[in-house]
């Protein structure tokens, strides 16, 4: 089978910045991260050692030259030592343990965490194209795939919606996801804002998009505890980007233990917020509120909301924050997956981190929508407790 993953480019943004920070702030920690089956999907015979294969072939990626010199010119908040100490990295496929149990697959990661960060969205990118051909399921013909996204592309422009592909993890192939990319990113299409795929922003000239994830605030609980998380890890992010890739991902320990953290002085200091979880019109009420209890105008302020979202979807959030609040969207799924198949609803997540000098600990998220809280049981419960949530 052809190689599925063929640049180190093929990945979130979100992946380098945070490797970025890592490297700067921890670069002795060891994490570990699995694989979490939530749809249920079987997986065919043979499927692990066809992933194993996939895998152990990225050990070959590295950065060229020209995607240097891309990354320095169009991403400035990378620092020159971090784009260096990039040429030298490679994958070690000895990071990923894959074991398969008939229809079901077990995949963990450990290592340094500067290291293993980038794994998790190539690998899920792989799962979801390795499936889909094994499987035998077959996109759309690629002229109904044109139209379709068309017509997203005109709702968006029509309702006057900023909005990004955040594709990447679940597409159904690297083939859809640079077709939407392509597509939506003619020099005519103001509304569209980029991709989180560095290397489709790449090699479609349009922006790369992204700051950091849930990892980032995991490893902080981890490391300082729960009541101090959300605040250093808000606090180490603009000791390295001063200022840059300001938008903070509101919903690890849940959104209401967030805004205890989002004093004045973040408020201020970061552009805004990511929703990912939770009712979307309920969390707009909120931060809404919370900027105007600071004194803040929320007009001056931005949300991006990416929880499982499509069009129709952006443009009733769109409709109830206009003229209240900023807003962009982040679309995943619906853009590089919805061409007549059944997307695989999975996730990788840190699971235990080791900070340097300490044990290892489990870690939680804690998300706004009910039954989506990863990790162990017993922490999720100690969390909750030091946290005062029900």
């Amino acid at each position: 089978m052809e190689q599925i993953i063929n640049s180190i480019l093929d990945n979130d943004l979100y992946k380098l910045t945070m490797q970025m920070a890592v490297v700067n702030k921890f670069p002795f920690a060891k994490v570990k991260y699995a694989f979490i089956n939530r749809g249920g999907t079987e997986f065919p015979e043979g499927f692990g050692e066809e992933l194993r294969k996939q895998i152990k072939l990225m050990e070959k990626l590295k950065l060229t030259k020209a995607e240097k010199k891309w990354l320095a010119e169009n991403n400035k908040f990378l620092s020159p030592t971090f784009l260096d100490f990039l040429v030298g990295y490679r994958y070690n496929s000895t990071e990923v343990g894959i074991i398969q149990k008939k229809g079901e697959i077990e995949i963990t990661i450990e290592g340094y965490w500067y290291r293993t960060i980038l794994w998790e969205v190539p690998i899920m990118s792989i799962i979801s194209e390795l499936y889909f051909k094994m499987a035998g399921e077959m996109p759309w013909e690629a002229n109904k795939r044109i139209r379709n996204n068309n017509e997203k592309k005109k709702l968006f422009l029509m309702n006057g919606l900023h909005y990004a592909d955040f594709g990447t993890r679940r597409r159904f192939s690297y083939e859809v996801q640079n077709e939407v990319v392509e597509m939506f990113s003619d020099k005519f299409n103001k509304n569209f804002v980029g991709t989180s795929n560095i290397h489709l922003a790449m090699k479609h000239n349009t922006k790369a998009i992204g700051t950091h994830a849930h990892e980032w605030f995991m490893f902080h609980a981890a490391k300082y505890g729960y009541k101090m998380a959300n605040h250093l890890a808000m606090e180490n992010w603009t000791d390295i980007f001063r200022g840059d890739l300001g938008i903070a991902l509101s919903d690890t320990l849940t959104t209401e233990v967030f805004f205890k953290s989002f004093d004045k002085k973040f408020a201020k200091l970061y552009d805004g917020v990511r929703q990912d979880s939770g009712d979307p019109i309920e969390f707009a009420d909120k931060v809404i509120a919370h900027y105007e209890k600071l004194g803040i105008d929320p007009k001056t302020k931005v949300v991006v909301f990416s929880d499982s979202l499509n069009p129709e979807k952006a443009v009733e959030i769109k409709d109830y924050c206009r003229g209240r609040i900023m807003c962009s969207f982040g679309i995943g799924t619906n853009f590089s997956n919805d061409v007549g198949v059944k997307p695989l609803n999975m996730v990788i997540k840190m699971i235990e981190a080791k900070p340097e000098g300490e044990e290892w600990h489990n870690c939680i998220k804690l998300s706004d929508s009910k039954g989506k809280h990863t990790g162990d049981e017993k922490e999720i419960e100690i969390a909750k407790y030091v946290l005062n949530i029900n």
